[in-house]
């Protein structure tokens, strides 16, 4: 019997020997369900098929929602390395984000509505937005007449932990509720920059329009184009999920077009209903890469990097390389580098780039 089982066990014995229940709070999830003016206790055996579906394989998830008729994903499920590896990047994270401080430096645009900052590296966007007060009260005495520690600061976007790059903070509840809006209505026009390995691709541009979701037994899939609307075993549903892709280099050879230069190809336009083929042992390249996200998906860039067989360099948890040419990586390599958008208050057209990380500039080295 495992650890796990025989803690489920001893709970029952002691729960059964109990002349009064305990209270709900005090009992594992998997011990007992709550019915109305009852505790409604499980037998042994049923403790013990939910400890076996806790440590379920990925292949049985795949053959229990087939089963069930849920949708199957796309995409593999977490690489065994990414476990301790993420868990080690979420350490250090933590321990780089209680000493982070924005500087100047790091302002690409501020007014009396909004800042945008270019986010570092392996830093939570919380941690950013705690220092926001901080910048604003060395800057200047107080904000169209609010002083800068009572200001209403939001997060109108975020990243990734590991992702850099633009993100825009608001200074009230109005510019945040329009800013939110406009993210969530798609109205907000993004570029990425990721460095990938992967075989050369044999498309100078492509858009990936897949399903996305995630099931109750673990992280953000792929899903058919087709099982969009779908329910997922947790109950959420799978959502649509279109990228667009552009090639910059290839092992050193390209350039770093502008942003404003990026055009979508109709006519190369995959819709993804099956399992992406992909050759692991050809040979890999150096391959750079610009996404432009038409949908707000969680870790959108990086599942689709995966399906099209070029995973982001770094990226442990959608199969990228941990270690490449003798060196590993402490965090993926993706930046958000650029926003274009109309402003919540002037109406104007803004858009704003940041600068590139020495990484993408260092893929364009031969």
């Amino acid at each position: 019997m495992s650890k796990r089982c025989r803690i489920y066990a001893n709970q029952y014995n002691l729960l059964t020997k109990m002349p009064f229940p305990l209270p709900l709070f005090s009992l594992q999830p998997a011990t007992l369900f709550f019915a109305p003016k009852a505790f409604v206790f499980l037998s042994r055996s049923s403790i013990t098929m939910s400890v076996q579906s806790d440590a379920i394989n990925p292949s049985s998830q795949n053959a229990l929602q087939t089963s069930q008729n849920y949708p199957v994903p796309l995409s593999p499920p977490l690489p065994p390395i990414s476990k301790h590896i993420e868990l080690a990047r979420a350490m250090s994270a933590s321990s780089k984000s209680s000493l982070f401080s924005l500087s100047r430096d790091d302002v690409v645009f501020e007014d009396q509505w909004l800042i945008v900052v270019n986010k570092t590296q392996g830093v939570y966007c919380e941690s950013v937005l705690e220092s926001v007060p901080q910048l604003l009260c060395d800057s200047a005495e107080s904000v169209a007449g609010t002083p800068a520690n009572q200001l209403e600061l939001h997060l109108a976007n975020r990243l990734d932990r590991d992702t850099s790059g633009l993100m825009v903070i608001t200074k009230s509840h109005k510019v945040a509720t329009k800013l939110v809006k406009a993210f969530t209505d798609h109205k907000i026009s993004k570029t990425y920059i990721a460095r990938c390995i992967g075989s050369a691709p044999k498309w100078e541009r492509i858009t990936l329009k897949s399903g996305h979701g995630r099931s109750k037994f673990g992280a953000w899939r792929v899903y058919a184009a087709s099982d969009v609307g779908r329910t997922l075993p947790g109950g959420s549903m799978v959502r649509d999920m279109e990228t667009s892709f552009e090639v910059l280099s290839i092992n050193g050879q390209g350039s770093l077009k502008e942003p404003s230069e990026f055009k979508k190809d109709e006519a190369n336009t995959i819709v993804v209903q099956e399992k992406a083929v992909i050759d692991k042992d050809t040979k890999k390249d150096d391959i750079l890469v610009r996404a432009r996200p038409r949908s707000g998906r969680t870790h959108q860039i990086r599942l689709h990097c995966q399906y099209l067989g070029i995973s982001i360099r770094g990226d442990v948890k959608y199969e990228g390389v941990y270690e490449w040419k003798g060196r590993t990586y402490d965090g993926h390599e993706l930046h958000a580098e650029s926003l274009s958008f109309e402003h919540p208050i002037t109406g104007l057209p803004v858009m704003f780039q940041a600068p590139v990380p020495s990484w993408a500039s260092q893929a364009l080295q031969p």
